[in-house]
């Protein structure tokens, strides 16, 4: 029986999702539809406002309308898929669907963290050094560093889902997963995965340890030029044009480093809690944190504010 099971090729994968935990489901199908409307309305604000107003027409603005545009792209290649599987039980994806959802996925996680590291550059010309900020931070510049970002996450992905894709998977075609987490699908894999761990720890040094290390690096210097600012006023005003960047980047990396290196446990009836907090996790990262992106920006941002209150009609506020 087992080389019958193994002989015949998979075709297609279902996803588990919290089928274990049914009383979940229709909670997390309300929360989780909440949180992608204020996803799309929140960061689509954003895009209108970046592109509208033309006082936000400067590099940070750019880069963060660029953020906002990856957030929607990369919650809609999820979570729809995700709210048709708390209605049922046994989601069932095609190969070529999970294979795409994998690329996407990757894609928009490896652009965000290189866009990330590109804003902190950013932010480090403009406090250490304003005077050349023009200069260094021409548009062509900071269009081509936009570019890069999405070629670079585009890159990494299409050598990891190709790596994937050519893998065979004839026996268990059962995701416990929400979406085709590109590590719950190499679990399934009949063959040796040795160069797709190697490559994904090369990957994590990319997008984890480069930008983690470049971010750190370029905010000692930030801190360092803002305490040397003589008025209390001036300090103020130098950080908030960055506080929300750094919120983000701590929310964001902060759950991947979570993710990724929460240690397992050891205790068998530990497993179902371990089980739910490896799904959940995720859930967290790509939903949550798309959804606070633009409430950070927003709250945090004079400029924002104001874009936002001219690109509504007054009257609307009078009524």
């Amino acid at each position: 029986m087992e080389k019958a099971n193994w002989s015949s090729p998979v075709v297609g994968f279902i996803l588990l999702g919290l089928s274990a935990h049914p009383r979940l489901e229709k909670m997390f199908f309300v929360l989780i539809l909440l949180m992608y409307l204020v996803i799309l309305l929140g960061n689509g604000v954003l895009i209108l406002v970046t592109i509208l107003d033309s006082h936000l027409h400067t590099p940070m603005y750019f880069f963060l309308g660029n953020l906002s545009f990856l957030d929607i792209c990369y919650t809609t290649t999820s979570v729809p898929l995700l709210l048709d599987g708390f209605l049922t039980p046994r989601k069932t994806i095609s190969f070529s669907g999970c294979a795409m959802q994998m690329f996407l996925s990757f894609a928009m996680a490896g652009t965000e963290c290189v866009l990330l590291g590109m804003m902190a550059f950013d932010r480090y010309v403009a406090i250490c050094n304003p005077l050349r900020y023009p200069v260094v931070m021409s548009k062509s510049v900071y269009v081509s560093m936009a570019v890069s970002s999405w070629t670079i996450g585009g890159a990494a992905s299409v050598v990891h889902t190709a790596l994937t894709i050519q893998l065979p998977f004839c026996g268990d075609n059962v995701i416990n997963h929400f979406t085709c987490e590109i590590l719950a699908v190499l679990k399934l894999a009949c063959a040796d995965i040795t160069i797709n761990v190697i490559s994904m720890e090369v990957s994590d040094v990319i997008f984890l340890g480069v930008p983690v290390l470049f971010i750190s690096v370029s905010y000692i210097f930030i801190m360092a030029t803002i305490l040397r600012i003589p008025s209390i006023e001036g300090r103020k005003k130098a950080f908030s044009t960055c506080s929300a960047h750094l919120t983000v980047v701590v929310i964001f990396y902060g759950t991947l480093f979570v993710m990724y290196g929460k240690p397992k446990s050891k205790d068998p009836q530990g497993a179902d809690k371990e089980d739910l907090s490896d799904k959940l996790i995720p859930l967290f990262y790509g939903v949550v944190t798309p959804m606070l992106n633009p409430i950070i920006y927003s709250l945090r941002n004079n400029d924002v504010k104001a874009a936002v209150r001219n690109l509504v009609p007054l009257k609307y506020f009078s009524q």
